[in-house]
């Protein structure tokens, strides 16, 4: 550690609960939706397309705007998009709770997604600005990744039960008293921070970033909903080269929206690619868990969700454990482990056999929870150390940008494989007599079948429900095992990428140090004033470093960066 660095006071710590609230609430609200479709449904009566829309317009919003609002927090400042984003997000749910028509609905969801989008860049780029020294750093990240992961895993107890006793509105409506709370503590305990030399905004490459995010996230979500067809091809494809043209534009400006040359160090493009992986087979295991609890173990919505709590806890003792752990070992091994803990998990889930007991789910999502969760943790500190201070939001905005688009890549990927074992073990083992249009429709998904099975007589229905049941379980048992195969992949090229990677080692410059033109004076270290205040430098140590040779030269404190 740099003896210059500045240590973090109490209000920091403050700061940081209150950070966690949105954190938490976002997460929250990412998983709970699933468990109120029905009520929705019966409620307001949306066609296919509008449930459709209501599920995906969130997610589409949130993944597409992140870069742009990362962007503009370093421009207007962090604390004051979070304020915004705070608001947003309140008067959205609000809406949403007594939302009178689907299409109302599918509005407040998009207002949803853009609140999402400012609140999560936001938190993350505060705590790069507020923790500069490394050690405080990682606790602080750890404690943002373990409410993120906690989020996420309790979000099935909190729907259960609140649609066990309330209307479907009031999945919604938590979330006012805790935006509330952030708007009231936030200006008094956060401190605000942004880029003091931000140059022009690039309206153009705003516009990219959206248009090659949504297409992409539209057709991998389709292919896992509709199987693979011409449609969501085309439209990925579309969004890719979208993407492509956005990553060139890049490269030509002179103060991109996103540094390209960030992905030239292994350690961040290792990262980040742990960190979309372990979020990849997070979000696309809880596809078929919460699925095997309800369809086939046969356990009401709020019991569903206290078996999640032992993998809540698993998440939250992983992410406390990740700043220590991480100080003793390099982070090629912390990573490496916890991708490797997360197979074993999933192993364990793959040895689910369709009957009632689920020791072996929790078993499995309690160590598959352990395990990512310890690498999103060093991931995420390892993505945002690499960042300049004034350009935290930009990258905290890349890394949310990973978290969503593992996630819609899980649904997909895995969702796919389950979906595929599914139809062909049930057009096999379904019972001989059904008419071709039953058969079908008890194709598309096991709560469609176990419709279908409730309508038939008595023996055609049971038989129909157990072969339904047991074809999902194989298509579990074999979309686990492939999140197995991934993540043990991916700890091999971990312990590869990121051997090299020492905490606290200085870190190199990514693409080294641009050169002073000729003929210009040296800055002088007096121009630091124009930062933030308590903002350091460029230079300054990242805690994350090769640990071989120095590479180019490094800046003095308080030196500023050549023009270019």
């Amino acid at each position: 550690m740099n003896p210059a660095t500045p240590r973090a006071a109490r209000k920091a710590w403050l700061g940081l609960a209150v950070l966690v609230l949105p954190v938490l609430l976002v997460s929250l609200d990412m998983h709970v939706l699933s468990y109120a479709l029905p009520m929705i449904s019966a409620s307001l009566e949306p066609s296919s397309s509008q449930l459709l829309w209501i599920i995906d317009i969130y997610p589409f919003m949130l993944a597409g705007l992140l870069l742009t609002m990362g962007t503009l927090g370093d421009r207007i400042g962090r604390r004051k998009l979070l304020l915004f984003g705070a608001a947003a997000f309140g008067i959205a749910s609000a809406c949403g709770a007594y939302s009178d028509s689907a299409e109302m609905l599918i509005a407040t969801r998009a207002l949803l997604g853009l609140g999402g989008a400012t609140l999560m860049p936001s938190t993350l780029s505060l705590i790069r600005n507020m923790f500069h020294d490394d050690g405080q750093r990682r606790v602080a990240i750890a404690v943002w990744t373990g409410a993120f992961a906690a989020g996420a895993m309790l979000g099935p107890l909190m729907g259960g039960a609140l649609l066990e006793h309330f209307w479907w509105g009031s999945v919604f409506l938590v979330n006012l008293p805790v935006m509330a709370l952030l708007v009231l503590l936030a200006p008094v305990t956060l401190p605000e921070s942004r880029d003091p030399d931000p140059g022009p905004f690039d309206l153009l490459s705003a516009v990219l970033s959206l248009a090659a995010m949504l297409p992409a996230i539209y057709g991998v979500q389709h292919i896992a909903q509709d199987g693979v067809s011409v449609t969501p091809l085309v439209v990925m494809a579309a969004g890719l080269f979208l993407g492509y043209v956005f990553l060139r534009r890049q490269k030509s400006l002179a103060q991109p929206m996103l540094d390209v040359k960030l992905f030239r160090g292994k350690g961040f493009t290792a990262s980040v690619t742990a960190n979309t992986l372990g979020v990849f087979s997070m979000v696309g295991s809880s596809l078929f868990t919460t699925q095997y609890l309800q369809m086939v173990a046969g356990v009401r919505p709020f019991v569903a969700g206290l078996y999640a709590l032992p993998a809540a806890g698993a998440a939250m003792t992983a992410a406390a454990l990740a700043p220590i752990v991480v100080r003793r070992v390099r982070p090629a091994f912390v990573v490496g482990a916890g991708l490797l803990i997360g197979a074993v998990g999933f192993v364990l889930l793959g040895r689910l056999d369709g009957g009632t007991g689920v020791a072996a789910l929790v078993a499995g999502t309690a160590t598959m929870a352990g395990g990512i969760t310890l690498v999103l943790t060093v991931s995420s500190d390892m993505i945002i150390a690499t960042a300049p201070p004034e350009k935290a939001g930009t990258v905290s905005g890349l890394s949310q940008i990973a978290t969503e688009f593992g996630g819609a890549l899980g649904i997909s990927v895995l969702g796919s494989v389950g979906t595929a074992v599914y139809r062909s073990d049930l057009a096999e083992n379904a019972p001989g007599g059904l008419e071709p249009t039953l058969l079908e429709s008890a194709r598309d998904t096991l709560g469609s079948a176990l419709d279908v099975a409730a309508r038939l007589p008595r023996d055609p229905g049971e038989a129909l429900a157990a072969a339904s049941r047991a074809a999902f379980t194989h298509g579990l048992q074999i979309a686990m095992y492939t999140a197995a195969g991934l993540l043990a992949l991916m700890a091999l090229l971990a312990f590869t990428l990121l051997r090299r990677v020492r905490v606290g080692a200085r870190a190199e410059p990514v693409g080294g140090t641009p050169p002073r033109p000729a003929g210009r004076p040296r800055p002088r270290p007096a121009a630091a004033a124009h930062a933030a205040p308590g903002t350091p430098e460029h230079g300054a140590p990242t805690g994350y470093g090769t640990g071989g040779r120095q590479g180019p030269r490094h800046r003095r404190d308080g030196e500023r960066p050549a023009p270019r």
